[in-house]
């Protein structure tokens, strides 16, 4: 099963793309041996998109056919880390092609424009920046690839 990271707009060099990039890396590198053998992620330029009902379709524009989608939205659901690794396993051992992960811009996504069956994520209900979004999903993406690869893990 391929994994993306869909997000409004870019993340430039520094800390946050570096620290992005290297837990695609590592997450990739580990799950090939686990039916995961590719971590990308599509940026997608904001400036002259009017509003998030637009930001959401260019989100959602040409996903794979029957792929899983996850937006993220401070109302969605929160997960332990286990929990988040179990949905992924689950949805490549269920036959999911792809599994695309949606970041919307400064103001979230428009729910309506979102394809029927996504799942709502929550990080909690604070604001973050979106840069570090990419760093705490490239993160979790990173952590649920060593845990389905059976690394120990200091909550169980």
């Amino acid at each position: 099963m391929r994994i993306e990271i869909r997000a409004i707009g870019r993340v430039k060099s520094g800390p946050e793309r570096e620290m992005t990039d290297d837990y695609l890396r590592r997450a990739e590198g580990q799950g090939r041996a686990l039916g995961l053998p590719a971590f990308a992620e599509r940026e997608i330029d904001g400036r002259g998109l009017s509003g998030k009902a637009a930001e959401t379709a260019a989100l959602v524009d040409s996903l794979p056919p029957g792929a899983a989608v996850i937006a993220l939205d401070e109302r969605g659901r929160a997960m332990t880390s286990r929990q988040f690794a179990d949905m992924i396993a689950r949805q490549r051992d269920d036959g999911a092609r792809d599994m695309v992960f949606l970041i919307g811009g400064a103001d979230g996504m428009d729910r309506a424009a979102l394809p029927q069956g996504t799942r709502l994520l929550s990080f909690g209900t604070m604001v973050w920046p979106h840069k570090l979004v990419r760093v705490m999903l490239a993160e979790q993406l990173y952590r649920a690839v060593s845990l389905m690869a059976g690394a120990p893990y200091h909550r169980d």
